[in-house]
């Protein structure tokens, strides 16, 4: 009977090549709590997975994203429209919708509080572009509450938009997250991840390719959080 019951990765010893150390782009990922299962209970973070290729691949029938009325550019949904062959959607068609709803907001609905979700329709996926509000070059945590408390009403009851996920919204380049109007600070990603799960979304969330150099911290596959992380927090064995 064999007594060496490790679980192998790779063949031919390829592990002792893989080690972490060799490597300044690593994630350390922790076990979650094995709490009781209940469905729609978490957001599932996607740590170490393409977003753009598992949207090609058809693993989502729909996406969040920011876009602005300016330049999209920069933006994933940039990409998605240039690689989704069946849209009709171009990335200059995107900009010049979000501009015109943008312009039409401002005349008939200036006092509505936003950021608007606008629907972007790609033949088989659905493109939600949480709109940046006009004459700001970025969101703020209140601005992505709100935008995801409107996704979630969108969302609800519509399994024909899901599965779904979500950029995070950091490290953007083109719609900037700030944590409040007039600071120039980013939110941690525990403060995105709550922020979107307060406001009711449920779906998958990308890690910004940034966080890859953040490999000295252990992070977890989901939230809400270890239990045990706040009693760390707070002191308590």
């Amino acid at each position: 009977m064999p007594t060496d019951t490790a679980v192998r990765l790779y063949d031919e010893g390829a592990e002792a090549l893989l080690q972490r150390e060799s490597y300044p782009e690593h994630v350390t990922l922790l076990p979650s709590d094995t709490g009781r299962v209940e469905p729609g209970s978490r957001i599932r973070v996607m740590w170490g997975q393409d977003m753009l290729r598992d949207v090609l691949d058809g693993r989502y029938r729909a996406v969040v994203c920011g876009v602005n009325d300016e330049d999209n550019s920069h933006g994933i949904i940039a990409q998605i429209v240039h690689l989704v062959t069946t849209s009709q959607w171009s990335e200059n068609a995107v900009t010049s919708y979000a501009n015109m709803f943008s312009e039409s907001v401002s005349v008939h609905a200036a006092h509505d509080r936003e950021p608007y979700v606008l629907k972007y329709d790609l033949d088989g996926l659905l493109v939600l572009g949480l709109l940046r509000p006009k004459g700001r070059g970025h969101f703020t945590l209140p601005d992505l509450a709100r935008g995801f408390q409107t996704i979630t009403k969108m969302l609800a009851g519509r399994a024909d938009r899901r599965p779904v996920c979500s950029v995070s919204f950091l490290g953007a380049r083109s719609n900037r997250l700030v944590t409040a109007e007039g600071s120039d600070t980013e939110p941690s990603f525990e403060s995105v991840l709550r922020t979107m799960f307060e406001s009711g979304y449920r779906g998958d969330v990308y890690a910004a390719p940034q966080m890859w150099h953040l490999g000295h911290v252990g992070v977890f596959p989901s939230y809400p959080l270890p239990a045990g992380l706040e009693r760390m927090r707070s002191g308590s064995s």
